[in-house]
């Protein structure tokens, strides 16, 4: 019997493949021109801007240009102060608990009907918690702000014979009480040298090339190796003073910074001297500070007070 010739099968199945073909062809062909699209469109999309690229310096380098942006800093803001009301170390250290999640400015407001009701430790621990809360709701989170207000206030009553200890690691046993805050209170009522590391001093650090570090208390001890003792105290204040009105988190004023040809990390913000002109608060920008009593030599606004509810 005759063998069936192959031929045509083959034929069919070219047939049959051939359609196939075609629809991988196709299918090419568009993946090609959305490919072509696409880089069409990056090609067009406007650049990001770049981070500036940080000088490499030696530490020594480094440390020279850390002492020189201290001098300036101190030219630019003589009058360099801590941004909150207080008579005593206690209210520093009341004031300073408050200052969590909101500004000086508010504490400052809200401090006045605060101390007029609850002048002394003793005073404090031994206020009705609601009446507490209803002083200082105006900083925001005023219920665990006050438990850390009576705590502290109560351990200074029984623990401290009502007097706000003069070293940090008794501060710290304070409910409400850390390192920061004991820093602002040791620098400030008590004359020790302290590094407040707050979060303008720690962005501020780390834009000069002073720290590549997040965690306060080894940005502290970074910016402590390289500054003498006596510096701390003012150095603090002088960044924190800077980096409210100049450098700040999201728009720093590059443009119109005096230290700028010493920073790093210029460029990061608005470079146009007009437009970051515009950029710069307080005192800086003709407006009121955040003291309601400044000191005398402060060329500024003093703050108004808490507005009627």
């Amino acid at each position: 019997m005759p063998e069936t010739p192959a031929k045509p099968a083959a034929k069919k199945t070219a047939t049959k493949k051939a359609p196939a073909a075609k629809k991988t062809a196709a299918k090419t062909t568009a993946a090609k021109k959305t490919t072509t699209k696409k880089t069409a469109a990056k090609a067009t999309a406007p650049a990001k801007k770049a981070a500036p690229a940080r000088r490499r310096e030696s530490r020594a380098a480094m440390v020279r240009r850390a002492h020189e942006i201290n001098r300036e800093l101190g030219e630019l803001y003589p009058y360099a102060h801590p941004e909150l009301d207080f008579t005593d170390p206690f209210e520093l250290l009341v004031a300073t608990v408050l200052s969590a999640q909101t500004t000086d400015l508010r504490v400052n407001q809200t401090t006045p009907r605060l101390f007029a009701a609850c002048p002394t430790p003793e005073d404090m621990a031994a206020i009705p918690p609601e009446r507490l809360e209803e002083l200082i709701r105006p900083t925001g989170f005023f219920r665990a702000k006050a438990r850390s207000l009576i705590g502290l206030s109560t351990a200074l009553r029984d623990r401290f014979d009502g007097e706000v200890p003069g070293r940090l690691e008794d501060l710290v046993t304070l409910p409400g009480v850390g390192r920061k805050t004991a820093n602002v209170v040791l620098g400030n009522a008590f004359g020790v040298p302290g590094i407040t590391v707050d979060t303008h001093f720690g962005r501020l650090a780390r834009r000069f090339g002073w720290t590549i570090e997040q965690d306060a208390e080894k940005v502290e001890a970074d910016v402590a190796a390289i500054f003498p003792e006596s510096e701390w105290t003012m150095l603090s204040h002088r960044v924190v003073f800077h980096g409210r009105r100049v450098c700040h988190s999201r728009k720093p004023a590059c443009g119109a910074c005096p230290i700028a040809a010493l920073c790093p990390s210029y460029g990061e913000g608005e470079t146009d001297p007009e437009k970051a002109k515009k950029l710069l608060k307080y005192e800086l920008g003709g407006q009121p500070g955040q003291r309601l009593k400044p000191p005398a030599d402060y060329p500024g606004r003093p703050a108004p007070p808490l507005a009627a509810s």
